[in-house]
């Protein structure tokens, strides 16, 4: 007897209500309830993961009670984190995901936000969850967008107090109801890597062009203006009279502002915001 019927389905043995085949057929899994797929879920891993100091490494299997978006924003939140850079390379998300990253741009957490998505699924959502990307994380010009086939999933945080974390593993944003292993690492070494890459990957596929800021602009000028400096100097032209001299007096630190704490490493207090209502603030564009 053929293992498998005429229209390739498995058709496994029975004779007399024995199972005589040493190939079994599989049974399906039960979809969990969305009633346990919570954000506190999320909250409670980023408490437990407690302090993350330098070189902290730490492997999680999840067992699909919460959505792994969620997780990056309760981490950030729960840590008080103010991050300079928060990039994101994922296969695909769901409304929930931007929802959730809208929180961090417009709670102040973030002052770069760079996302990498598949062509399969900014083709699938192109009309879909694509313009409500832009709609909502395209705030203050913090926002990219680069589309590109990568299937790394990797979250990169660097903090101002100079946290550079990674997260990778095999949960996409918004993956869930699937047994998944995350690996949470506080590591520049491979932090620097993996920016480096996904830096090069978002400047070739980026999808928003950004304008060259007045400050941006102005140090390009200035670098540009040095370096022709640098240049006379080494031709043996003579170089200004009126430059610096260096001061042999030990130097002093300055008073920090009103307000801002003489720690490094403190962050600014900051509070959750709740989440937004996609469904009644979706802009179609496309």
């Amino acid at each position: 007897m053929a293992l498998f019927d005429i229209a390739g389905s498995f058709k496994p043995r029975h004779v007399a209500g024995v199972k005589n085949s040493r190939f079994i057929e599989p049974h399906g899994c039960e979809d969990m309830d969305e009633s346990r797929i919570k954000y506190a879920n999320a909250e409670k891993l980023a408490h437990d993961i407690g302090d993350i100091q330098l070189n902290f490494r730490a492997f999680a299997i999840l067992d699909g009670k919460f959505i792994f978006g969620d997780f990056l924003e309760a981490l950030i939140v729960s840590k008080n984190w103010h991050c300079e850079e928060l990039t994101i390379s994922t296969l695909s998300m769901s409304s929930e995901n931007v929802d959730s990253l809208a929180n961090l741009v417009n709670g102040g957490y973030l002052k770069q936000l760079n996302l990498i998505v598949s062509p399969f699924y900014f083709s699938n959502e192109r009309r879909g969850i694509i313009p409500y990307v832009y709609d909502q994380l395209d705030v203050n010009d913090i926002f990219q967008l680069a589309v590109a086939d990568v299937h790394t999933k990797i979250a990169m945080i660097r903090t101002t107090c100079g946290k550079k974390i990674v997260i990778h593993g095999s949960a996409n944003l918004r993956s869930s109801n699937n047994i998944e292993q995350i690996v949470i690492e506080h590591s520049p070494g491979l932090f620097d890597f993996c920016a480096t890459i996904h830096h090069d990957i978002i400047e070739l596929h980026k999808t928003i062009n950004k304008p060259v800021r007045n400050q941006t602009l102005w140090r390009t000028i200035m670098c540009l203006e040095k370096a022709e400096k640098n240049t006379q100097t080494k031709e043996g032209m003579e170089p200004c009279q009126n430059q610096t001299q260096p001061s042999n007096e030990p130097q002093r630190s300055k008073t920090p502002p009103i307000g801002q704490s003489s720690t490094q490493n403190s962050e600014p207090q900051k509070t959750h915001i709740s989440a937004v209502d996609s469904k009644s603030t979706r802009n179609e564009r496309f």
